[in-house]
């Protein structure tokens, strides 16, 4: 299987199943003598992991402890390559039993076996949400060096199950279960996911990002945009299907003279519906986007599909799932648009003399 690999100059190479031994990732390119927060990785491990209260996500009970293989000495990073372990201690493959033989819709059970022509049925393997915990890892690690050079990467569920935040107050994302920055729309939201929960169903959401303190300059012109390389990250998220930067679809609707963000001495922007990148390129504000966080496709209800041999069948999924994403997608997005964000930063000291 090709793909696990992501990045260049700071490169992350994940493995795992959902139901193996467990899941990893390696490290490669993290400069030398970096202060490495034991504490800081597992708070972001903690982050996306199971189990967490609330309707909207699954009470499979994983620790979801972090162990640092190689890679770091006396707290700081070596240089060498990074391996982080993350076993897996509550599986309950035989929850999957049933389903053998029958994809799952909107689960990419039925592509997979396409591609492969065998596929790891208990909870989708390699293709699970499972996955991104490897993620997580790396994208600590980016968000550590990102850190040190004064850059911060913060995202929050803007809406969920119809439901859109009134305001943003970073403050609040840690206060609620959504991972909201609106305390009073993420209880709405939770009260419509409890419904939904009930009747057996699923809900999708928007998540935006900011990311704070890049410098101008980064991205490269042609395919290897900012805005390109951040799009490829996020969509290689199983459950995204769509992003936008600054103003995003609505632009289609602007003029040019209501689009362009003026500039002032400084440099200063006075708006920025362009989400900080001009070009490809990081122009030195704020860099935001959102992303389209489809409903989760596990649902307690009968659904038509076919099986392995192509047979008509229905299937009525169980086992523990999420009803909405967005709390535990939160972090898995900020991780990989760390890891972007690192690995641009480090091809850039290449860029000139």
């Amino acid at each position: 299987m090709a793909g696990n690999t992501f990045g260049e100059a700071f490169r992350i190479t994940t493995f795992g199943e959902s139901h193996g031994e467990g899941l990893g990732c390696i490290i490669d390119g993290c400069p030398a003598g970096l202060e490495i927060d034991s504490d800081f990785l597992q708070q972001e491990m903690d982050r996306r992991k199971p189990g967490q209260k609330g309707a909207a996500v699954t009470q499979r009970k994983e620790a979801d402890r972090a162990e640092i293989l190689s890679g770091v000495f006396e707290g700081k990073s070596t240089g060498t390559p990074i391996a982080v372990l993350i076993r897996n201690t509550n599986q309950h493959s035989g929850d999957y039993n049933s389903i053998k033989d029958t994809f799952r819709p909107g689960h990419a059970d039925f592509t997979f076996f396409s591609k492969y022509g065998v596929r790891d049925y208990r909870g989708g393997g390699r293709s699970s949400g499972r996955e991104t915990c490897a993620r997580v890892a790396g994208g600590a690690f980016a968000k550590m060096f990102l850190r040190s050079q004064g850059i911060t990467v913060t995202a929050y569920t803007k809406r969920a199950a119809g439901i859109e935040v009134s305001k943003i107050n970073l403050n609040e994302i840690e206060e609620n279960l959504l991972r909201a920055p609106d305390n009073e729309a993420a209880s709405l939201m939770q009260e419509k996911i409890s419904e939904l929960k009930q009747k057996g169903d699923s809900a999708g959401g928007i998540v935006e990002c900011v990311i704070k303190g890049v410098p101008a300059g980064l991205g490269e012109p042609v395919f290897d945009k900012l805005d390109a390389l951040l799009a490829h990250a996020m969509l290689s998220i199983g459950a995204i299907k769509g992003i936008e930067f600054g103003q995003g679809f609505s632009v289609c609707d602007m003029t040019g003279s209501q689009n362009n963000d003026p500039m002032e001495k400084g440099p200063v922007f006075s708006t920025n519906n362009a989400g900080g990148i001009l070009g490809g390129i990081s122009r030195g504000d704020e860099i935001i986007f959102r992303v389209a966080v489809k409903p989760v496709p596990s649902i307690y209800q009968k659904q038509k599909t076919i099986n392995t041999s192509g047979e008509e069948t229905e299937i009525l999924i169980e086992g523990r799932h999420d009803v909405c994403l967005c709390p535990r997608i939160v972090p898995v997005v900020e991780a990989m648009a760390a890891l972007t964000t690192a690995d641009l930063l480090l091809r850039n000291r290449s860029s000139r003399i």
